[in-house]
Order: C-alpha cells, then structure tokens, then sequence
C-alpha cells in the first residue's frame, strides 16, 4: 500500500551553517518532523568547528577532520542547501534576500553566523589585517604563508596579532609551533608524541610574533589563575606581549598603538571582540549595542517570536556569555526542541546556559591547559589528549550518510 505524502505547512529556515545549526540539522536528521520543509542558506558548503582550528593552525588536524561537511548534514536532515550569501531580510513579508538567489520565504527563522572581528573602528585595520572571522579567509592566507616559509627558510618573519583573549592566545601559540615545523631555521623540537621540548633557546631573530592586548592581562574574561599561567608560558615561548596598548591605527606592514608604540610586522593578524554584519542593522530585528540580536530564554528574537537566533549573533537578555563556541554547541539541541515545539503549537522550554564551564586551551605543541572557574590546571600533554578525544567525538557525529 502506497504511504500519502504528507503536505508541507510550514517553510523553516537556517540562517548559518553555525555549531547549533549543525546541531540542529543532525537532530532533524534523527528525529523528522512531518510537515516541515527544511531549508539552509549558507555562503560556505563546509564549517569550521572551532574547538578544532587552533589545532588545524598548529598542523594536528586536516581540513576534512576539523569541518563539516554541510552537503552531507543536509542530505542527513533532507533539507534543501543554498549556497549563497544572505544580504537582508524582509520580516514583514517573510522572506530572505539573498545575493545571489530568488527570495527564500519562511514561516519560522533561525539565525546562526557567528561573528566577525570588530575591524571598522580602527582606520587601516580592515584594509591591512586579516580578520580570525570568516575562517575562510583566515585559513587562505595561513595556508599562503606556510608556502612562503617552507619555500624561503632563510628569510626573518615579523607576525602580529591584535587581540589577547582566548582566540589570540590560541592563534599565537599555534601559529609559531606550525612555523618552527615548516621552517629549518628554527631550534624548536617535538618529541614522538610532538610535544614541545622545553629547553631550547628560540631564535627571535629568525621568527617574530607580537601580541597587542588593550588590557593590562592576556584572556580578561578568564578567571586570574589562567591568565598568570598562559603569560608565563608566552614569555617563555619568545612571544613579544604588548600589554596596556590599545591600536588605533593600522597601516601596510605596521602596527600603531595610542601609546606611541609602532611595530613593523609582515603579516597583521585581527582577534579582537566580535561584531556584527552590517546588514542585520536594517532588519528591525531588536538588537544589543554592538548589534547583535536580543534573544529571550527561549532563543526567540524579543521584537519578532517566529525568529530564533543562536551562537555569537546572538545575546541572551538574562543570560549574556561570552562569544564562545561551548555555548553554540551546547544552544543546539534547546534549538531543536524549540523550533520542532513552535511548529507544533507547543508551549516553549526556557534554556539556561551554565555559568562555569570547562575550557581545554591548546597551546600548539600538543599540551593543553584545562581551566574552569578559578580551578586551572596547566600545560599537559595528557589534558591535550583529552580535549582531542572529546573533539574527535563531537566531529563523529556528522559523519552520517
């Protein structure tokens, strides 16, 4: 007997291919809901996974092994994928402009892009430096200056990165491992399991990295027991830290402070508080100052119920947390419920992020740093093991065919 075909009665839509839309595709996936076309609308057919990147940037993992594969997800949850960049809304009439498609109506919205660096402040920044967000970009240029340096071993290299919270520490410490690998020059040397030895003298001639951090300490957001243990390790690996400097300008191949201070460096690297897309500015979605939408317990939009958003776009009114990828991870499933509970009429569940939670900081030489509250523990080969066991099993899951 052939099975009826249930009728479509309500278009959702994904905004981002972010970890709690990923999420949120791997349990539609699992548990189809009748009745819902499912729709992602993504500019990238992959996403990084960000507990992952410092440690692609420092050479442990591959481009497959720290992304998902958005094609796959989406044939998993049989949602129809876009590829195209989003350019606006139309909340009135329903519908998302896209850049390069036909509008795309919905019924229920869902908003998930992350964030990028907060550049346009800073005269010179968004021309001369290479923003952490879009990873795309970031990871071009990465890949470009690994060439450069494999193929002219002998040439000085002078790397600055502006920014001292957890990303910028984590950028910084990756990226010098990475290089010391490629580059014969360097004295740096791993053993079997490539941890980093501790007794070598670096050449600071032969590779430069400066960090530009506007507070008086590395990581403000961290409790002062990793703060002391993750500036004693920078200083110890030769990295140059510019503490109490605020950038104000950027220009080729330089680094201007308020104080006076000038740095020349060769490659100009952007890791400071996130922002938001301009466009979302226009919508007349409810926004914080910085831009990024309100959301209630629910994750609802306050000016708009029937659009949800999650991840660093996002800011919970009663619950604000750092822009952090633990928090999109974990928005992911009260997501699902939520979307599946608003298609069906259903009264909402509030979700209530945890206060204190377990941070696993690599530092680029296969050690981590694992920290929560005022607990920290420091580097560890052991602790990095752990972060890539949990890491390599939450990439698992999308593997689904």
């Amino acid at each position: 007997m052939q099975q009826s075909i249930q009728p479509i009665t309500k278009d959702l839509v994904l905004i981002g291919g972010g970890h709690s839309h990923a999420i949120t595709l791997l349990m539609f996936g699992m548990k189809p809901v009748d009745g819902i076309r499912l729709t992602l609308i993504t500019d990238r057919v992959d996403t990084p996974y960000s507990g992952m990147l410092p440690g692609h940037i420092a050479g442990f993992y591959s481009y497959e092994e720290c992304h998902i594969d958005l094609r796959r997800l989406t044939n998993f949850a049989k949602a129809q994928l876009y590829i195209d960049q989003v350019i606006g809304l139309d909340l009135e009439n329903k519908t998302v402009i896209c850049a390069n498609h036909p509008e795309v109506a919905f019924d229920l919205l869902s908003i998930d892009i992350g964030s990028t660096p907060a550049t346009i402040s800073v005269p010179g920044a968004a021309e001369y430096t290479i923003g952490a967000k879009p990873v795309s970009n970031l990871l071009k240029h990465w890949y470009q200056l690994l060439k450069e340096v494999a193929d002219d071993q002998q040439e000085t290299l002078s790397i600055g990165i502006v920014g001292g919270g957890a990303g910028g520490v984590e950028l910084a410490l990756s990226m010098q491992a990475h290089l010391y690998q490629v580059s014969k020059v360097y004295p740096l040397k791993f053993s079997s399991q490539r941890e980093l030895t501790d007794n070598n003298t670096l050449k600071q001639q032969a590779l430069d990295i400066h960090l530009f951090q506007r507070d008086a300490q590395l990581m403000p957001n961290h409790h002062r027991s990793v703060q002391h243990i993750v500036q004693k390790l920078m200083i110890k690996r030769g990295i140059q830290l510019h503490l109490s400097e605020s950038v104000c300008q950027v220009e080729p191949g330089k680094v201007i402070c308020e104080s006076g201070l000038t740095v020349e460096c060769d490659r100009i690297f952007w890791v400071t508080q996130a922002s938001a897309p301009q466009w979302l500015k226009a919508t007349g979605l409810t926004t914080d100052e910085q831009g990024f939408i309100l959301v209630s317990d629910t994750l609802q939009s306050l000016s708009h119920p029937y659009v949800f958003a999650t991840g660093d776009i996002a800011t919970m009114v009663n619950h604000p947390r750092p822009k952090a990828g633990v928090f999109a991870v974990r928005q992911g499933k009260p997501l699902f419920e939520n979307l599946r509970r608003f298609c069906w009429d259903k009264p909402l569940k509030a979700y209530i992020p945890q206060q204190q939670y377990l941070s696993l900081i690599g530092t680029g030489d296969g050690r981590a740093i694992a920290t929560r509250g005022c607990l920290t523990l420091p580097p560890h080969r052991l602790l990095w093991q752990w972060k890539d066991w949990i890491d390599r099993r939450f990439m698992e899951q999308f593997c689904r065919e």
